[in-house]
């Protein structure tokens, strides 16, 4: 990853444990690609609750708890999926009963082709924080596959840094 995913991941991780947070991330295009970022940080685990990546859109319905009229309708890259990805992720990785107080999602269409009718570079970021779900939908997104994931991974955190330095 790019040097400022790092220093975004690094402060992320360090806002976290000055508050006593938790985070917990639903990832689909990404591939646990965010979770990787935060936990490359030194002393991520204190805050770090774990990841579920929910690549088949099956996944996003049995094990984080979607909707499946949503899914069925809309397809997997919308930004209600992201938003109910991002908020159900904090309950499913809960510790002892403790939901995460952070939940960071990612959806989208990485490529080479496009998805559920929406094209390559179609990305939406979900974040949970606070008492308020937000879906943001990114500026399409150029590049390679890999370039887009890569994106999206810095997009993700700096937005969920940006998310809990307003709270």
């Amino acid at each position: 990853m790019p040097r400022a995913t790092e220093d975004s991941a690094a402060r992320l991780i360090a806002v976290l444990t000055e508050r006593g947070l938790r985070v917990a991330v639903a990832e689909s295009l990404t591939g646990g690609l965010v979770v990787a970022e935060l936990t490359s940080v030194p002393g991520a685990s204190v805050v770090v609750a774990g990841g579920v990546v929910a690549y088949d859109t099956a996944v996003k319905r049995s094990v984080l708890g979607v909707d499946a009229e949503l899914l069925a309708a809309e397809g997997a890259v919308h930004p209600e999926v992201a938003r109910q990805m991002a908020d159900r992720v904090r309950v499913a990785l809960a510790v002892d009963g403790r939901a995460a107080e952070l939940g960071i999602a990612t959806t989208g269409v990485a490529g080479p082709t496009d998805q559920d009718g929406r094209p390559v570079g179609t990305v939406f970021v979900g974040l949970a924080f606070d008492g308020r779900v937000e879906a943001i939908e990114l500026p399409l997104l150029q590049g390679t596959r890999a370039e887009i994931r890569a994106a999206t991974v810095q997009a993700a955190i700096e937005a969920a840094l940006v998310r809990i330095q307003r709270a």
